[in-house]
C-alpha cells in the first residue's frame, strides 16, 4: 500500500514509518520539521519505498488530486507538542490542529482514503475521574496554559467526526498517552527523556511537587503496533485509548531511572506547575477488543531506550571528532 504520514520525522513518526517500511508499504512522510529532524528520517532516505516532502500543512496542497498524494491510508501525526513549546509555538499548534487537520481531511475525502488521526490524552484536561474511557469529556481549561494543545486536539477530533458524519469519511481517532523510546529528541523535556538525561549526565534529577502525580508509560513499539492495529481494523467514526495502563508514580519513575543508570544522581525537588495534572489512566477495553495489548514492561522499554540513546550519542561522538556527516538531500516541497 501507499501510505501518507504527516509528522513522520517526529518521536512517534519516525517509528511508525520505520514498521512500515518494514512491512514492504510505500510510505510518503511530510513534515516541516518544527519538532521533527531531518536525523530521523536519514536513515530511510536510500529505501526507494519511501519519500519525504519538506512542507507545513497549514499552507494548502497544490492539488488534492496530485498524483504522488494518491494513497490507500493516511496517518494524521503532524503536530508540535511538548509543554516547553505551549508557550512559544502556541499558534502553531492551534492552526495546525484545525487548519492542517482540514487540509489532510480534504485530501481523504477526495481520494476516499482510510484516515487515522493521533488525539492526545490532554483531550481530558486534568481528570477528575480514573481511569479515564473514550466516552469521558473531560475537564479542560479553554484559556489555561495547555489549552493550546488541548483545544486544538479537541477541535481536531470535532472536525473529524464532523468529516465522518458529513462525507462519510472512514476515519479513526487514537488518543495518545505518554509513550516513550528511541528517537525522542535530545531535548524533550517529557518526564522520561529529562530524567534520563540528568541521569546519564550525573546531574540531579529534577521533581516537580513531592513526586506524587501518577502517570502510565507506553513503549514505542508497542504503540505503533496499536497505530497500525487501529488503522486496520478500527471503526469508522470511533475514539480508542492507546498506552500503558500500569500506573507509577514519577518520583517511582526516578528511583527506576537510578537504578537503571546506576548513577549517583540525587533528586531536587522543585516547585510543581499549577497546569501539571495529578493522574492520567487510559481505559483500555475498546482497543483491547481489537486485540491489542502492551506487552513491554517500563524496565524493558528503559532499558532499550537508554542503550539505543547511549549508542546514538556515541555515534553523534564520533562524528564531531571529524567523520563526515553525510549529506542530507531534501526533496522538494509543494
Amino acid at each position: 500500500m501507499r501510505i501518507l504520514v504527516t509528522g513522520g520525522a517526529g518521536f512517534i513518526g519516525t517509528n511508525l514509518v520505520r514498521s512500515l517500511l518494514e512491512q514492504g508499504h510505500e510510505v510518503i512522510v511530510l513534515d516541516n520539521l518544527i519538532t521533527g529532524h531531518v536525523k530521523n528520517v536519514l536513515p530511510f532516505i536510500a529505501n526507494p519505498r519511501f519519500t519525504f516532502i519538506e512542507k507545513d500543512i497549514i499552507n494548502p496542497f497544490v492539488s488534492a488530486k496530485n498524483e504522488i498524494l494518491t494513497v490507500d491510508q493516511i496517518y494524521h501525526l503532524a503536530c508540535p507538542t511538548g509543554v516547553n513549546n505551549l508557550g512559544s509555538l502556541a499558534e502553531e499548534m492551534l492552526l495546525t490542529c484545525a487548519i492542517g487537520t482540514k487540509n489532510v481531511l480534504e485530501l481523504a475525502k477526495v481520494h476516499k482514503t482510510r484516515f487515522l488521526f493521533t488525539s492526545s490524552s490532554e483531550v481530558y484536561g486534568d481528570p477528575e475521574v480514573s481511569p479515564q474511557k473514550e466516552e469521558y469529556t473531560g475537564n479542560v481549561d479553554p484559556t489555561g496554559f495547555r489549552s493550546p494543545y488541548e483545544e486544538g486536539k479537541r477541535f481536531a477530533e470535532s472536525l473529524i467526526i464532523s468529516y465522518v458524519r458529513k462525507y462519510n469519511l472512514d476515519a479513526t481517532i487514537v488518543r495518545v498517552f505518554n509513550t516513550y523510546g528511541p528517537q525522542m529528541s535530545p531535548k524533550d523535556t517529557r518526564v522520561i527523556p529529562r530524567l534520563l538525561r540528568l541521569a546519564l549526565t550525573k546531574k540531579p534529577l529534577t521533581i516537580h511537587g513531592k513526586g506524587l502525580q501518577r502517570r502510565t508509560f507506553c513503549y514505542v513499539d508497542d504503540f505503533v503496533k496499536g497505530l497500525i492495529l487501529v488503522m486496520g481494523k478500527g471503526k469508522k467514526g470511533q475514539v480508542y485509548n492507546l498506552g500503558s495502563e500500569s500506573e507509577f508514580s514519577i518520583i517511582e519513575l526516578a528511583q527506576i531511572i537510578l537504578e537503571m543508570t546506576k548513577t549517583k544522581s540525587t533528586f531536587k525537588f522543585t516547585k510543581r506547575p499549577a497546569h501539571d495534572h495529578q493522574m492520567r489512566l487510559p481505559a483500555l477495553e475498546k482497543i483491547k477488543k481489537l486485540g491489542w495489548r502492551p506487552k513491554t514492561s517500563l524496565k524493558e522499554g528503559l532499558k532499550k531506550t537508554i542503550n539505543l540513546q547511549t549508542e546514538s550519542a556515541s555515534l553523534v561522538h564520533k562524528d564531531s571528532m571529524g567523520k563526515k556527516e553525510e549529506k542530507w538531500q531534501q526533496y522538494p516541497a509543494f
